[in-house]
């Protein structure tokens, strides 16, 4: 007769007794629980079984497996309550955990407010899910749950992918603090279609075409949002990097600076470009020893397209993304879609395409591993192709 039984204990195959069919001393597994703890529930099951036998062999009766089984379960179920010998998982609130990974990984790393604000949108994609989930919610079954929700919401097949990101970086933190034993989520990966994000940059003759337009008297406030957008360009600094750039951080022929969102040190020369627009505010005095007088990031946004309109920057740009298996594409003029990022944007593909490496650029942009620099180096290599068939017209 064989019949299994679930004990609710995990160990590893190294620290088990194949010969003893016990944990080999000393050994613990990932909940913590000891060899001692486990082995000493195993020999109390043994016995419970031994004396179910015993109890047949007296009756003269002959035991069916289900009749073990209902009478171990039974011993059991006793043993958990008279004897408190077995005890019984506490549940975990999945808030608490989340609380706790924010609160650590804020600090630790000194997120800005958009990493935070990631967060708290997960947060409450979760909520939508289940108001009080608790770590036993995030099994396979649970996390294809999550998933079906935010299908439900109609988001991008690229928000849901980086929500569902997100969430395993939560429960990747969980599981290194033994708070989590249901490893799913590390293969958990829905099958999402997804297209290549459209890098959105400004090509020489358009950086041109901006520096060069003429800002109507009535719009003269656009000419701060310009020289900001284009000190980017020519520098590849983040804006949230230049809203904090100092006097200080200029060293004669370069920029010193520690970004706000990787917290890395990087050195930025100046060219002649950068340095005539730095020069064109050195005088001034904005609060905090800034170098510019900088606006939220959504209104500059706001202008920046206003400006992009007016200077006629209207070549389309084709975006593609994925609701499900529908691929939806769109077609709008590049002012329309123009924001700060595309600044930083625009000094890589311009870098490249000149033909500075791409070690070179990381350099400046801060960028660890060429992975994130693959885009950008496609872009200048379709740009070294259109330049080298103008050798056709001659």
């Amino acid at each position: 007769m064989r019949v299994e039984f679930t004990t609710g204990y995990r160990i590893d195959v190294s620290k088990w007794d194949a010969e003893k069919q016990r944990v080999k001393n000393g050994c613990t597994n990932k909940l913590k629980q000891t060899s001692a703890e486990i082995n000493s529930d195993l020999s109390n099951y043994f016995t419970e079984i031994q004396n179910i036998f015993k109890e047949f062999e007296v009756k003269d009766e002959m035991l069916t497996t289900v009749q073990l089984r209902e009478a171990f379960n039974l011993a059991t179920k006793k043993m958990d309550t008279e004897d408190n010998s077995v005890q019984e998982k506490p549940v975990l609130s999945f808030w608490k955990v989340f609380n706790e990974f924010v609160s650590e990984n804020s600090k630790r790393n000194n997120w800005a407010n958009g990493t935070l604000q990631k967060f708290n949108a997960l947060k409450k994609h979760i909520e939508k899910w289940k108001s009080e989930p608790t770590m036993d919610d995030f099994s396979e079954k649970g996390l294809s749950d999550f998933a079906d929700t935010l299908y439900k919401q109609d988001l991008k097949n690229s928000t849901i992918d980086k929500q569902i990101g997100l969430l395993k970086w939560v429960l990747r933190w969980s599981a290194s603090k033994n708070l989590t034993s249901d490893n799913a989520f590390l293969n958990f990966k829905p099958k999402l279609k997804t297209a290549r994000k459209t890098v959105v940059f400004l090509d020489a003759q358009e950086l041109k075409q901006l520096t060069d337009f003429e800002i109507p008297e009535d719009k003269k406030y656009l000419e701060k949002v310009r020289d900001i957008f284009l000190f980017c360009c020519y520098t590849s600094l983040r804006y949230s990097d230049v809203c904090n750039l100092c006097h200080s951080n200029i060293k004669g022929s370069y920029i010193d600076i520690v970004t706000i969102k990787t917290n890395d040190r990087i050195v930025i020369e100046f060219n002649d470009k950068s340095k005539a627009i730095y020069e064109k505010y050195r005088d001034f005095h904005f609060e905090g020893g800034k170098v510019f007088p900088v606006i939220s990031n959504q209104k500059m946004n706001d202008y920046l397209k206003d400006l992009a309109e007016l200077a006629g920057l209207d070549n389309p740009v084709h975006q593609t993304h994925y609701k499900g298996n529908e691929r939806i594409e769109t077609i709008l003029p590049k002012y329309a879609v123009l924001s700060t990022h595309d600044a930083r944007r625009t000094f890589i593909c311009n870098a490249l395409s000149l033909g500075i490496p791409a070690n070179v650029v990381m350099k400046w942009t801060g960028h660890s591993d060429y992975k994130a620099m693959k885009p950008y180096i496609d872009i200048a290599d379709d740009i070294k192709a259109s330049a080298m068939s103008k050798f056709n017209q001659l």
